[in-house]
């Protein structure tokens, strides 16, 4: 299988996993416990239907939009993730230059394999960083102000980790941060020898970000979840959300908010913006998935914040639905993370590029030349 042979999300899912050593693609791939949550978030599209008008004259649409305060070529944004590196050489670098060839945010993590200050310099482009909050309140303030500095265009709070899922792949496999070979998986990592050759050969493994703080994850190996466990300040509340909100200054956005009332509450602190998420199925299983709960939260906010639907998304059609059942944007990870173990920057370039076109022909065959014509009566509940 090629590059080339890829024409959907799932079908770099089937690459991925050819070319990753099992524990790195279960990394990627894994979710919570049964990992139903992580297969509601996707069918839970398959709940509403599309209703499209003909004869709408849709020679010229516009898919751009405005997402916290920026333009945005599609209402599409790419999550931030974690460990990139470990998924291809080029990690977060690539994902940058993705989104900024396309015009779209994209967002890095706490946990990124490259430096603030590096992603910063690779685009004009929107970008985002994702916080985790960290015991050590220095690291905290470290992290926001090396943000400040390098220009970033908003800051994401993640509000659902204060301790970490059951991620039963990762137990199975013993996958760490930085990946460790094993016995039980060397088969698998010798299989695939141009990963193996990048990681063992490229640049060293490292989470740059918590330079002077923590050895975890860059100088010692960690499993993923042992790190949130003990690393990540299970104290955090609103009054901290509130405190970090004011420390940035600036965009601010709370990722992870499932309920009406903590959408409310998100509006009350006076952030920007909320993504509703359950961390793609990697927390708590069993919970809803964000586009069941979109509509609710929409009608409780009533406008006051911007909201972005993450979670799920493999489709055009589901960026549609969400714009129309309420959502500013639609985000993901592992939309664009098989891509991007699959086959780096081009890899990511080509599923943005499969997605803006799935928009743009759903637009047209909807009968709407802009995405603000998406309204909740374009679909039905089944």
């Amino acid at each position: 299988m090629r590059l080339s042979d890829c024409h959907n999300i799932d079908d770099f899912r089937r690459l991925a996993k050819q070319r990753l050593p099992w524990p790195v693609f279960d990394y990627i791939d894994g979710a919570a416990d049964d990992e139903v949550t992580k297969a509601r978030n996707t069918s839970a599209f398959d709940t509403v239907d599309l209703v499209p008008d003909v004869l709408a004259g849709v020679g010229q649409i516009d898919a751009s939009c405005q997402i916290m305060g920026r333009h945005s070529a599609l209402p599409l944004v790419l999550s931030p993730t974690a460990l990139q590196r470990a998924f291809h050489r080029d990690g977060e670098r690539a994902v940058a230059q993705a989104a900024a060839r396309f015009g779209i945010w994209f967002g890095i993590s706490s946990l990124a394999t490259h430096s603030i200050e590096e992603i910063a310099a690779l685009t004009d482009g929107p970008k985002l960083f994702q916080l985790y909050v960290h015991k050590d309140q220095g690291l905290n303030a470290s992290m926001i102000e090396r943000c400040q500095a390098a220009g970033f265009d908003a800051l994401a709070l993640t509000v659902d980790t204060i301790v970490s899922g059951k991620r039963e792949r990762c137990l199975r496999s013993g996958f760490t941060t930085p990946p460790r070979f094993s016995a039980s998986s060397l088969w698998s990592y010798a299989t695939r020898p141009r990963w193996t050759l990048d990681y063992v050969f490229g640049p060293k493994f490292r989470l740059p970000n918590l330079d002077g703080h923590v050895e975890e994850g860059s100088g010692k190996a960690v499993s993923i979840q042992d790190y949130f466990n003990t690393m990540l300040d299970t104290n955090m509340d609103w009054d901290t959300a509130a405190r970090i909100r004011q420390d940035w200054g600036g965009t601010f956005a709370l990722k992870g908010i499932m309920s009406a009332g903590d959408a409310r509450k998100a509006v009350e602190i006076g952030a920007d913006a909320i993504w509703i998420s359950n961390h793609g199925g990697r927390q708590l299983d069993g919970s809803r998935a964000p586009f069941d709960q979109l509509t609710e939260i929409v009608e409780a906010v009533d406008g006051e914040i911007e909201i972005i639907l993450d979670g799920g998304v493999r489709r055009g059609t589901h960026v549609l639905k969400s714009l129309a059942a309420g959502a500013t944007a639609a985000s993901g990870g592992r939309l664009y993370l098989y891509a991007l173990a699959a086959a780096g920057q081009d890899g990511v370039e080509r599923a943005v590029q499969i997605l803006k076109e799935e928009i743009e022909r759903g637009m047209r065959l909807m009968g709407v030349t802009s995405i603000d014509q998406l309204a909740p009566d374009r679909l039905r509940r089944r």
